[in-house]
Formats: C-alpha cells, structure tokens, sequence
C-alpha cells in the first residue's frame, strides 16, 4: 500500500488550558495517521489520549 501524507489538526490539554496543534504524518491510511498523531504527541508530552483530541485529518497533496 503506497504512503501518502496527511494534516491531523487538533488540541492538546497541557496545564488546564487546551493548546491547538498541526501534524503532518506519513501513513498508509487515514486511520494510522491518527494512530500515530496520539503516540507521537502522546510520548512528546507525557499525555493520556483523552488529553488529545483530533478535529480534522486532510490528505496533503503531493509535492
């Protein structure tokens, strides 16, 4: 399955406040792209995923 890249746009609650962010992420899907925007974001910040919210996921065009 061919690698496409996509835009995870969502919010991050660190210190009581939500923070947004913008990822992008080389996945074969949709799905994996997300998988991978919480173990990313996840370990980065030592956050839970209900600490992670994910609002749109895009796929970006080629370059």
């Amino acid at each position: 399955m061919e690698m496409q890249k996509f835009e995870v746009v969502g919010a991050v609650k660190i210190n009581n406040e939500w923070k947004p962010y913008t990822s992008v992420i080389e996945a074969q899907s949709e799905r994996l792209a997300v998988e991978q925007a919480y173990c990313t974001i996840g370990s980065k910040h030592r956050l839970k995923r209900n600490y992670i919210t994910v609002k749109t996921v895009n796929v970006v065009d080629g370059e």
